[in-house]
């Protein structure tokens, strides 16, 4: 039996996100804001502190929404294999 007054929510969950990706679009937010973005990317990276990253273009968001190690691995496919 459905109770009557019963609200159903769905929510939306976000789509999984590449760090190739993630590291490109920071990486270009940074340079837009006149920051050099190796540095606030390695900084964000060894620290964890996301104030390295600038609010920009949603930048700080969305590159909290992978592990740190996630993109250290990606930097370090993107090194050596390529």
């Amino acid at each position: 039996m459905v109770d009557k007054n019963t609200m159903l929510f769905k929510v939306d969950r976000e789509k999984p996100v590449e760090p190739r990706t993630v590291l490109e679009s920071v990486y270009q937010s940074l340079k837009e804001k006149g920051y050099n973005p190796i540095s606030q990317l390695i900084g964000y990276i060894m620290s964890g502190d996301p104030t390295y990253i600038t609010n920009h273009n949603g930048a700080r968001s969305l590159i909290t929404r992978l592990d740190r190690d996630e993109l250290l691995e990606e930097v370090f496919k993107y090194y050596l294999e390529e």
